[in-house]
């Protein structure tokens, strides 16, 4: 690769599923810390390949970054929702250069609520659950409650009485809630170009003591219908494109295939331009089981096709939250390829994860990437140097970490290729960081912001290589396999190229024979392992513990499939 191209990675983005680096609010803080603040960060302490002082970890920014990547996601979870308040740590998002140089897509806290971090009454507020609880807080009126206090003559911990006014708490519970439904259309219209509306995860209801409880959400109906007052809140209030603000995607949950149809079955009426003529949403994000099942996926996009869902020009957009396998970078673009063959040409698949501000806060650094054809495609990382004795040590990074056999294999980055040893183990023995503090470890915090700009840069560039490793030929063993048809009476395997299949799927322009090819293959789709280590078929997918009526559904449609179409299977490369 040409060093005008590993300094340029959205010049690299080619008709390719497109990532997102989920940005650390720990990571943008030093971006505006350094600009108010200034020098947060003393001049002494930054790299001599940083040209641009801090700015140079900004890879949103074309002219001053190390390298420039336009796009990114951040989340209103860990965001200042507050937007008439200076928060120095959100400048590198609400300042960001925009007229086409950035693209940021807002999460809009979903996943702090489903862990309980935005507590809450999140139910519907109309909803007869409500109402029951508030006529039962009216009902009681006070309740006598005991805190533990410290005495102050004693000093010891006792219990001490309390008064609660029940409606006064409940009431409050509602209107806090409500006040944060508000922040983040706000801070999503305002700051992102695209956004997600705000859902409650399934997935909450598992946690009956901690998130379920702390949210109020103890039922996927629960959630189904709180959502969707969410849904029609955003559609309500959402300042639109033609105005300015964020296009929306419409959240699918489930975590399980039949769960997932159920919560698609309703919200679809939400991307529906018939019944929201101006306000309807504008693409899909693919949450729960349905960003990491091969088969749920396939048969979702074949009924939003035929659900006329998939429009050019309204429904242009599908996201899948937390992404990681390196593998799918290329299975995504091949669904997206399809897509735009033969439904919608300008159908855009874009994917997230924070895996490179993550691990480095894990304390591991990316260091190769590894694409071999027919083989496990990974970005490698590893804890690789945090040593107090390399606190004079002036060798470049990398290099010195291949030298002393900490790793064998470090690729550089336009990061990387500048920074020392000490500018990484920068405390000594006996050193304090800024709280006068002795430290345990040879990183300050930025170290930390070093690593995490040089982990995204390997995990863009490790994107963008497997798409041009898969465009040249090669596949990862993933997407490559052997099929045994079910009737098959002599055991005759089969190669099958994930791609091949997709070709079919989406190049029939009927829906049942889409529908029946992925469910003859419901096999093959197995040995395709989600983000999360889940393949479609051990996930409660309802053959849901091999249900006989699920069975039968795919021996029906394989039977449909031989009888009916010519066998596919001799359409596939021999290996």
């Amino acid at each position: 690769m040409e060093d005008q191209d590993k300094l340029n990675l959205t010049s690299n983005q080619k008709d390719y599923a497109l990532f997102l680096p989920a940005i650390s609010g720990f990571y943008a803080a030093f971006i505006g810390y350094q600009r108010k603040r200034y020098p947060y960060v003393p001049p002494e302490r930054i790299p001599q390949s940083f040209k641009n002082d801090v700015e140079s970890i900004n890879f949103l920014d074309p002219k001053n970054g190390v390298f420039y990547y336009k796009w990114g996601l951040y989340s209103a979870g860990h965001a200042n929702l507050d937007l008439n308040k200076q928060d120095d740590r959100e400048e590198m998002i609400r300042t960001r250069p925009r007229d086409g140089n950035s693209w940021v897509l807002g999460d809009s806290g979903g996943f702090q609520i489903g862990k309980g971090i935005w507590a809450g009454e999140w139910k519907d507020p109309n909803c007869q659950e409500v109402k029951d609880k508030m006529a039962e807080c009216i009902r009681i009126g006070t309740e006598t409650r005991i805190k533990k206090v410290k005495d102050k003559n004693t000093g010891k911990m006792v219990d001490k009485e309390y008064t609660v006014d029940l409606v006064k708490e409940y009431q409050g519970q509602l209107d806090a809630t409500q006040q944060k439904r508000e922040q983040v259309l706000n801070w999503l219209d305002t700051l992102a170009d695209g956004g997600m509306i705000l859902d409650i995860p399934t997935w909450i209801v598992k946690d009956k003591k901690g998130a379920a409880k702390k949210c109020q959400i103890e039922t996927v109906q629960q959630a189904v219908d709180a959502t969707k007052y969410n849904n029609e809140y955003f559609i309500k209030h959402r300042k639109g494109v033609n105005n300015g603000g964020a296009r929306f995607l419409n959240v699918l949950q489930g975590s399980n295939h039949t769960d997932a149809e159920e919560w698609y079955e309703e919200m679809k009426v939400y991307c529906d331009p018939a019944v929201y003529p101006d306000k309807h949403f504008n693409g899909w994000a693919m949450g729960g089981q349905n960003m990491c099942d091969v088969h749920l996926i396939l048969k979702r996009l074949v009924t939003l096709r035929h659900d006329n869902l998939l429009q050019e020009g309204k429904h242009d957009w599908m996201h899948f939250l937390g992404t990681s396998k390196l593998e799918y970078a290329v299975l995504l673009t091949t669904i997206q390829r399809a897509v735009r063959k033969y439904v919608n040409p300008k159908f855009q698949i874009t994917f997230d994860c924070a895996s490179p501000f993550l691990a480095t806060a894990n304390g591991q650094v990316y260091h190769q990437i590894v694409t071999p054809n027919r083989g496990k495609w990974s970005y490698r990382m590893a804890f690789i140097a945090d040593d107090k004795k390399y606190a004079t040590d002036t060798r470049q990074y990398g290099p010195a970490a291949v030298q002393d056999g900490l790793i064998d294999v470090f690729e550089e980055s336009p990061v990387s290729v500048g920074v020392k040893m000490n500018d990484v183990c920068t405390y000594a023995d006996g050193d304090v960081n800024r709280m006068n503090m002795p430290t345990k470890t040879s990183w300050d915090s930025f170290s930390y912001a070093i690593l995490m700009a040089h982990n995204c840069w390997m995990h863009i560039e490790s994107v963008q290589r497997a798409n041009r490793e898969f465009d040249s030929g090669n596949h990862p063993g993933m997407m490559w396999g052997n099929f045994i048809p079910r009737e098959s009476k002599t055991g005759q395997v089969e190669s099958i190229f994930f791609g091949d299949l997709v070709e079919q799927i989406f190049a029939t322009p009927d829906k049942q024979e889409a529908l029946d090819i992925i469910e003859y293959y419901s096999k093959y789709w197995m040995g395709i392992i989600g983000t999360r280590g889940n393949t479609g078929n051990n996930t409660i997918r309802p053959i849901e513990n091999h249900s006989v009526l699920q069975a039968e559904g795919t021996i029906k449609a394989e039977k449909r499939v031989k009888e009916k179409y010519k066998p596919i299977l001799d359409l596939f490369e021999e290996v």
